[in-house]
């Protein structure tokens, strides 16, 4: 691939993990200069077809911390997708090209800071929340951090030991994560310790409030939502029945979504 240029870049991948035999993470080198804010995304390009000059892009939120070395995504692979059934196939070394310019509007200053920050993700909507707990900002800014990470099966809950086990221990978030961070799994379609409900069913019943011990409340509460477009679309209509309402510039508010679809 030679298609870089003042808008856009190539990087190589330097990590791959994979999860499931649909999911998986890799992390890129950071292009010099590259700067975001947690929350917010990079579009990734790759050619349609080997040799060809036509590209595919797609965006994917970034998982790693706004001061990482390197850049971190969490992906699904898409059957027969244009993008996901090639990257699926690249290896550490690998080249794939990257805006230069950050994307995205799923980022805390949507918000008034204080309160409760609830981070309400399906699958690898996951990723932005991620970034959010290697944010000092984040941490320093809401009396709470509340993860609630809904998948279909409980070999989907990809991360979860870092955020278990892991991010208590981190020599710099560690004491907040202790102090401020609630993590709730929901595994939806198979028998589990978990909540087997879908998040919007959970917020509509009060069974989500109850399960995390904290209230939604309209006056103290932010809501994040990221994951598919139907969990999103349902999720925002559970919070709107009970007197949310999304934030704009214009109009301060409590839910903040991030449409890539």
């Amino acid at each position: 691939m030679s298609n870089a240029s003042d808008k856009v870049v190539e990087v190589a991948i330097t990590s791959i993990r994979p999860w499931t035999d649909h999911l998986f993470s890799f992390k890129t080198e950071r292009p010099k200069g590259f700067k975001f804010s947690a929350g917010q995304f990079a579009r990734l390009g790759l050619p349609a077809q080997a040799g060809s000059d036509q590209l595919v892009w797609r965006a994917y939120s970034i998982a790693s911390g706004p001061f990482d070395e390197e850049l971190e995504y969490y992906s699904i692979v898409v059957p027969g997708g244009a993008f996901t059934s090639q990257l699926k196939d690249l290896r550490v070394g690998d080249r794939l090209l990257m805006e230069r310019q950050n994307h995205g509007f799923l980022t805390t200053d949507q918000f008034p800071l204080g309160g409760d920050l609830w981070m309400l993700a399906s699958g690898t909507g996951l990723a932005p929340f991620l970034s959010m707990l290697q944010d000092p900002s984040c941490w320093e800014s809401f009396d709470r951090l509340i993860l609630v990470h809904s998948v279909r099966a409980k070999a989907e809950l990809a991360y979860q030991d870092w955020i278990e086990s892991e991010l208590p221990q981190h020599p710099i978030f560690g004491a907040w994560a202790q102090e401020k961070l609630v993590y709730q799994p929901v595994v939806t379609r198979e028998p589990s310790a978990y909540p087997s409900k879908r998040i919007p069913e959970l917020i509509a019943s009060g069974e989500l409030a109850r399960l995390v011990g904290r209230p939604l409340s309209l006056t103290a509460s932010k809501c994040m939502l990221c994951g598919n477009p139907e969990m999103v679309s349902d999720t925002k209509k559970s919070l709107k029945d009970q007197g949310f309402v999304t934030s704009r510039r214009s109009r301060p508010g409590q839910i903040a979504t991030e449409n890539y679809w």
